[in-house]
């Protein structure tokens, strides 16, 4: 158990978020998330709850500013058994911000993926406040390809989301 927010929660372990996010899920809710974007103030935003083949519940987000076209996460969340809170396992980030590792001190510019570790959570910090530079997308759709990728994401059909899955 750790503090965060002013709240305390049970901490996910390293091996726990490994396992969640190398557990498949059968969706095509991700590449649909751009085309259900709606106004939510200075963004817009999607949402899909996803199960996962070992029955973990999942939450995909995506959120991209109305203004800055490289303002924008791609995110996948865990919501751990007896659980309401979404723990962010995978946060691909765009261009529009600095980020700064504060355990480490280093800081990143440009797009960068936020990986939830159980160190940060047991400092006190968000799950995923730890992040790496990244270069495999350009853009939300192109996030939302990589988090699906990366994530363990096949459709239900066996075809593979117009992507090159390894």
């Amino acid at each position: 158990m750790t503090h965060v927010g002013g709240s305390v929660v049970q901490v996910v372990t390293d091996e726990q978020i490994d396992s969640l996010v190398r557990e498949a899920k059968e969706t095509d809710v991700v590449t649909a998330l751009p085309s259900r974007m709606r106004d939510k103030g200075a963004h817009r935003e999607a949402q899909a709850e996803v199960t996962g083949e070992n029955g973990s519940r999942f939450r995909v987000i995506a959120r991209q500013s109305r203004l800055n076209p490289f303002d924008f996460s791609a995110i996948l969340g865990a919501i751990p058994t007896g659980q309401t809170r979404v723990v962010r396992l995978r946060r691909y980030n765009g261009r529009s911000h600095e980020h700064t590792n504060k355990l480490e001190g280093t800081r990143l510019s440009g797009y960068h993926i936020h990986l939830a570790t159980e160190r940060y959570q047991k400092a006190g910090l968000e799950a995923d406040g730890y992040a790496e530079a990244a270069s495999g997308y350009t853009d939300l759709r192109t996030a939302l390809e990589c988090l699906a990728r990366d994530c363990h994401f096949r459709p239900s059909d066996g075809s593979q989301l117009g992507l090159p899955l390894e």
